[in-house]
């Protein structure tokens, strides 16, 4: 019968919470951007978003809607609830918007 082999297992390298170094960013930033809301339905006929919004947005704020195939940047020039034509947004508002190319449900919408 032959002998067995000894193994010798290579000890793991032991990390110390000091070698790593987290920075955390704020919820909801990301570089400089907001999380505003999120795309919930696209037009495309008309090329209109149906945005759920989680924090305030005006017309005339910059927009950067990213999602894994879409990456669109805007100005708001106008939005609408139920058909009629608004200046500014709460969070929990859905509201509709023209937009300059095809998005899809589940985008984010960042303020920019």
């Amino acid at each position: 019968m032959p002998a067995k082999k000894a193994t010798i297992k290579p000890k793991a390298a032991k990390v110390k919470p000091k070698d790593i170094a987290v920075k955390a960013k704020p919820e909801g930033t990301m570089t400089g951007k907001k999380l505003v809301g999120t795309v919930t339905h696209f037009f495309d006929k008309i090329s209109v978003a149906v945005i759920k919004v989680n924090a305030p947005v005006a017309v005339g704020d910059e927009l950067a809607i990213e999602g894994p195939q879409t990456n669109i940047k805007m100005k708001i020039t106008s939005m609408q609830v139920e058909h009629e034509v608004i200046k500014s947004a709460k969070k929990g508002d859905d509201i509709g918007m023209k937009v300059p190319g095809p998005v899809k449900a589940k985008d984010l919408v960042f303020k920019v």
